[in-house]
């Protein structure tokens, strides 16, 4: 039964003059509130009680009403008299003392609204005294605050040690510390979350429960910071390593990140590093050298680079200039925030940001310059605010200025994906759907002539009406409508014959319609963006269409001396879109455009 169905079972025996005997009052508590100890091991049920009885009225005249409080109860004890008894064979019974019971109490309270919260033994023990005592026999149970949910350590190596490291050989190495800077390993469990445990509800002394104040929860992701992330395990939550490196910990919001990042201040040279070849990120504050090399992902150099950066990936940030030099990144992007000049710079997968270039190469998925002259630049889009004699190539150019620069001309290659594989059947569509339309409006015309003669028009008004039921002719009227259309029959015949021929071409010009427009949807998902703005034109600028097959990866993949020979070279295939010393262009590629294959 559920616990309202019981309170409710034992309420009735109450009401109905019964009590219990011999009542465990824990274990009547413990079946209607689930308060008080937990069975044994193995135990399956609690005694309740001995027996039931009828509760005598004389004896119920011996309980007075409690004195009630907020919390609490109280009960004024004394000693109880029964008065002297004259028996009807004249004996003579005299006053004598009279117990209370502590099973009738509870039953008597019970139905005084007192349901939970008697302290038996203190009962117990004022009804056996002789000294009057008025004491709080009963008390609210207040709820019982939970744990809120928090985190432990579960590792060491969260801990610096300044100790001497200890060698393999067992000597101590008196310069190095033993673990001078936290460095974690991969998946390695840090901090393990404890849940929150709910609290105990409370109860009043009418058995109404009271819930205790929710614990507060902790969302462990909250303190994962770079490197690292919360993970749910069978034993529970943990915060877990992702990489290897070298612990952080935010002093303000407590969040744990995984460093990977080696800094230095010295630079890059002969004399200090040397070529270096890192397996995470590196950031520099001084100057990478002529002829010297950095391979690592996630670059930084804060001073100027006269050497080689190579970088697998992330992003390769330059806050000076780049001189005579080349930086590549495989998969990343790459900003500089100052001058490049005689350089190669390449983003095989990712976007370039300079401020300027002057006689570099430049690769990439997006570039945007604020100047660029005599560079050589390809990218699927290129934006440029100032550009001066320089050959560009892009599927999306936008120049707010362009130029030539001395005697460097200025060029501009669309870059135009071959779609030509559509233009055989487009042009075959449209040939079809002109010859229907055509088809269609001769029939039309016909259709027109012929219903326009006055017979024909006035049998076909009478016919219509005739078919709506709006005429109802008589047997004269109907001879003479037979009349004139034995005149028109062949008319009839005609426009009956035409009107087939219109509703079947009509059908068909929008079938080849319809499909005319999913090819040529095609043809535009196809050929994808195609377009080239220029805002404002200083000198003689060529744009030129450049068709290619396939993607731009291919092209932008060529080395710098064939990309600067293929962009400066004589143009083959493609069609001039533009060629002059001043004006603007805004051109988009029309996806019913043919353009030659290369």
């Amino acid at each position: 039964m559920s616990k309202p169905a019981l309170v409710a079972a034992v309420t009735h025996v109450f009401q109905s003059g019964w009590f219990f005997v011999g009542l465990n009052y824990p274990a009547l508590l413990k079946a209607l509130y689930d308060v008080g100890p937990a069975l044994n091991p193995g135990q399956e049920s609690l005694r309740l009680a001995d027996d039931v009885r009828v509760f005598d009225g004389q004896r119920l005249a011996l309980y007075k009403a409690p004195k009630m409080s907020v919390s609490y109860a109280e009960y004024y004890f004394q000693q109880l008299y029964q008065e002297e008894m004259t028996l009807p064979d004249g004996t003579v019974i005299p006053e004598r003392p009279v117990y209370l019971d502590i099973d009738e109490f509870i039953a008597d309270m019970w139905n005084k609204g007192i349901h939970f919260g008697i302290d038996v033994a203190a009962v117990k023990a004022a009804m056996t005294s002789t000294k009057p005592d008025r004491i709080t026999f009963a008390t609210d149970l207040e709820p019982e605050k939970g744990q809120d949910a928090t985190v432990v350590e579960v590792s060491s190596d969260l801990h610096r040690s300044d100790a001497p490291k200890e060698r393999a050989d067992g000597r101590v190495d008196l310069q190095s510390f033993q673990n001078r800077f936290p460095q974690i390993k991969a998946g390695m469990r840090l901090l393990k979350k404890l849940p929150p445990v709910p609290g105990l509800p409370g109860f009043d002394l009418a058995g109404r429960k009271t819930d205790p104040e929710p614990p507060k929860d902790l969302t462990l992701r909250f303190l994962a910071g770079d490197g690292t992330e919360a993970k749910m395990f069978e034993d529970g939550e943990y915060l877990v390593s992702t990489r290897e490196g070298f612990l952080s910990v935010d002093a303000k919001s407590n969040r744990i990140s995984i460093n990977d990042k080696i800094v230095s201040l010295e630079g890059v040279s002969g004399r200090t590093t040397g070529n270096l070849e890192l397996a995470g990120a590196y950031e520099e504050f001084g100057d990478v050298q002529e002829q010297r090399d950095v391979t690592g992902s996630d670059i930084t150099v804060h001073g100027n680079v006269y050497g080689n950066i190579n970088s697998r990936g992330g992003t390769v940030v330059l806050d000076k200039n780049l001189v005579s030099g080349s930086v590549h990144n495989a998969a990343g992007s790459i900003n500089i925030a100052g001058v490049a000049s005689n350089s190669v710079i390449v983003a095989t997968n990712g976007s370039i940001s300079i401020n300027r270039a002057e006689n570099c190469v430049i690769s990439g998925t997006s570039v945007k310059l604020v100047e660029a002259s005599n560079c050589e630049i390809i990218a699927d889009e290129v934006f440029i605010e100032v550009a001066e004699g320089c050959a560009i190539a892009g599927r999306n150019v936008e120049l707010e200025s362009a130029g030539p620069r001395r005697r460097t001309e200025m060029l501009i290659y669309v870059l135009v994906k071959d779609v030509t594989q559509f233009d055989a059947e487009i042009a075959e569509l449209e040939q079809r759907v002109a010859a229907f339309a055509q088809a269609n409006e001769a029939s039309k015309e016909e259709l027109d002539r012929i219903s326009a003669q006055p017979d024909v028009r006035r049998y076909l008004a009478l016919a219509a009406k005739l078919r709506t039921q709006e005429l109802v002719l008589t047997p004269e009227q109907g001879q003479h409508l037979r009349k004139i259309a034995s005149a028109v029959a062949e008319e009839i015949k005609a426009v009956h014959k035409l009107q087939q021929d219109l509703q079947a071409g009509q059908t068909q010009h929008k079938l080849l319609s319809d499909r005319l427009d999913r090819v040529i949807e095609q043809k535009m998902e196809a050929a994808g963006i195609a377009r080239c703005g220029l805002h404002l034109v200083n000198g003689e600028t060529m744009v030129r269409t450049m068709p290619f097959a396939g993607d731009t990866t291919a092209m932008r993949a060529l080395p710098p001396k064939d990309l600067k020979a293929r962009l400066r070279g004589t143009p083959s295939g493609g069609e001039l879109l533009f060629s002059d010393s001043t004006g603007t262009l805004d051109w988009h590629l029309n996806p019913r455009q043919r353009f030659a294959r290369p």
